[in-house]
């Protein structure tokens, strides 16, 4: 299992991504300020069962990685920390996308909300990737990777769950704020990136 340190950094790291804009965050603004707040938790608690069907995938996949060659594991380990530097500099460099895809009318999407979140979440190929490149920086290559991955999804899935909630109840506020200074999300884009990029060179120097 990781160790306290590793759960720590994970906490941290997460907290940190998770509050970067992406399509989740908009997608979720988006669903309140167009079909109310109880159809964005809905569609926020389908998308968190679509991450874990990823997760699950992932884990599966590490869990073979790892009893294939310890040497590929460690190929993975270092590609995700190099991943990891590299979306810190599109999220500086596309710093202005997430207020130019809120500043459009997001379109209503007919059917059950739960349905809706869980196809967005699980159809999603990016986070994919993310997962591939982040969850294994925090597993201990001598236990069960695939547990633990699945575990630390887990956590991820919750925090990504119980933020995602948030804005949507804070949604109308929020758009209120952002409107008055559009520029506030560049700005929030921007240092998250920056913070990213600091925690993937940190983790290609961490064995």
């Amino acid at each position: 299992m990781p160790s306290s340190s590793q759960w720590l950094a994970f906490l941290v790291a997460s907290i940190l991504f998770i509050q970067v804009p992406g399509p989740s965050l908009l997608f979720t603004i988006g669903r309140a300020l167009t079909v109310g707040r109880r159809e964005a938790l809905l569609s926020v608690v389908g998308n968190a069962i679509g991450l874990m069907a990823q997760v699950a995938l992932v884990a599966i996949g590490l869990g073979a990685v790892v009893a294939a060659s310890a040497t590929a594991y460690t190929v993975v380990k270092l590609l995700g920390a190099a991943y990891v530097v590299w979306l810190g500099i599109q999220a500086i460099r596309h710093r202005a996308d997430a207020r130019l895809a809120m500043a459009d009318a997001a379109p209503v999407r007919r059917g059950h909300p739960v349905r809706i979140g869980f196809t967005v979440g699980a159809t999603n190929p990016k986070t994919i990737v993310f997962f591939v490149a982040f969850l294994p920086q925090f597993t201990d290559p001598t236990g069960s990777v695939g547990l633990q991955t699945m575990l630390l999804g887990l956590v991820f899935g919750v925090l990504a769950m119980a933020s995602d909630g948030t804005w949507a109840l804070a949604a109308g506020a929020a758009r209120t704020w952002f409107a008055r200074r559009p520029q506030r999300l560049d700005t929030l884009s921007a240092t998250g990136g920056t913070m990213m990029i600091g925690l993937g060179a940190t983790m290609l120097t961490v064995d």
